[in-house]
């Protein structure tokens, strides 16, 4: 973990400067991640004739590679600080433009361009889990640990978003230049990035004996259970909105995502202090409240109008639950083994995303559509009760 700058305290637009400055990389290895992702599936599947199984499979490798790779990341940036593990996430998004490219120019047999898509989408997982994870401790490292929560905050902006982006700007790039064209647009991107990050200076990184990774998991795995329940809103809603929507016969699944949103950058826009002046927990447990009444209203939802402000609701209630978490998980652990905290505790949102897919999938086919939404509800409020306990319980003295 960086050791926090020691200059007056920041505030107002330079602050947020501050923070921009660095984030940026992570919205850059983000972007690498929006633009080929409404593409490659339809590539795979449609132009090169693979199955759906193949399609869905060349996306997630990304997310599987990023899941693996990020307590790693998160243990490296601590040794050797940030700013190199963001040079060296950014070689990995340059090197995924470079897989894609070979696949568009590959003469071979389709298995080849397959493979050579895969091995671009595992770079890409491995190049954001550093980059992504070094981003936010630099950014810490830049204004100081007192601002940890709005760095978190402006890092998920930036992951929005590049994917907002990324996807439609990909679609169109796929269109008028090809994959070979789209895969040159995401290797520029990188490069730029990558280029910028080496002209900035590094911060130092805090000396002292690291915790091993388990001693880091029990600090902050229950507040990383917390996360991992509270997200199930946000998969549920991100997955199945538009079947949701089809199955009650409406209109307007892509306006409701939009308001999520919409709903969730507001709020960290509106709300930039509050993890500070509130403190984390009272933050993640007011959010777990308006997240859960948001689900129950469009489990419940007979009209569209009702859908739409319980999405506005969970996104809102969502916003601000990682780093509202995220600024208590770090610091139960020494400055020098924060780096392994946050990666360790981003895990069980990685991990809890990629549960709830298939678990409502099953739940929806056996139950009903509308069912799951109530059952995140339920799920968001465990969470609630857990950060409740979290609250009351004695805190964690940190040995340096």
């Amino acid at each position: 973990m960086p050791e926090p700058v020691a200059e007056p305290a920041l505030n107002g637009l330079r602050l947020n400067l501050r923070i921009i400055s660095v984030v940026i990389f992570n919205f850059a290895s983000y972007l690498t991640i929006g633009l080929p992702l409404a593409v490659l599936p339809g590539y795979v599947h449609d132009v090169k004739g693979f199955s759906a199984f193949w399609a869905g499979l060349v996306i997630s490798l990304q997310y599987f590679a990023t899941l693996v790779s990020r307590p790693h990341a998160g243990r490296y940036a601590d040794l050797f600080g940030p700013k190199k593990i963001v040079v060296f996430g950014l070689c990995g998004c340059v090197l995924s433009g470079l897989f894609y490219l070979l696949a568009g120019l590959s003469t071979a047999t389709p298995v080849v361009c397959l493979l050579l898509l895969c091995l671009g989408r595992v770079i890409l997982g491995i190049g954001q889990s550093f980059a992504g994870t070094g981003a936010t401790l630099w950014g810490v490292g830049v204004v100081g640990s007192l601002h940890i929560g709005k760095v978190i905050s402006w890092n998920g902006i930036a992951s929005y978003g590049a994917m907002a982006i990324g996807a439609p700007l990909g679609v169109l790039c796929y269109h008028y230049t090809g994959l070979t064209g789209l895969a040159a647009i995401i290797m520029a991107v990188a490069v730029t990035a990558l280029l910028f990050a080496l002209s900035r200076p590094a911060v130092k990184v805090s000396k002292g004996k690291p915790l091993p990774f388990r001693a880091v998991l029990g600090r902050v795995w229950l507040y990383g259970m917390a996360l991992a329940l509270g997200s199930a809103g946000f998969g549920v809603i991100a997955t199945f909105i538009t079947l949701f929507y089809d199955a009650r016969g409406w209109d307007g699944a892509a306006f409701a995502l939009t308001l999520f949103s919409c709903a969730f950058v507001g709020t960290r826009l509106f709300f930039p202090n509050t993890v500070n002046r509130v403190g984390g927990l009272n933050v993640a447990m007011v959010c777990f409240v308006v997240e859960t009444l948001g689900l129950v209203l469009v489990g419940v939802a007979v009209d569209p109008w009702m859908a739409k402000v319980g999405v506005l609701l969970a996104g809102a209630g969502f916003s601000l639950v990682f780093p509202a978490l995220g600024v208590v998980a770090v610091k139960a652990v020494p400055q020098q083994n924060q780096g392994a905290a946050l990666a360790t505790y981003t895990v069980f949102m990685d991990l809890s995303l990629g549960v709830t897919g298939p678990a409502a999938g099953l739940l929806m086919a056996w139950a009903g559509v509308s069912v799951i939404y109530l059952a995140a509800a339920g799920l968001v409020a465990v969470a609630l009760l857990l950060a409740w306990r979290l609250k009351k319980r004695p805190p964690v003295e940190t040995v340096v």
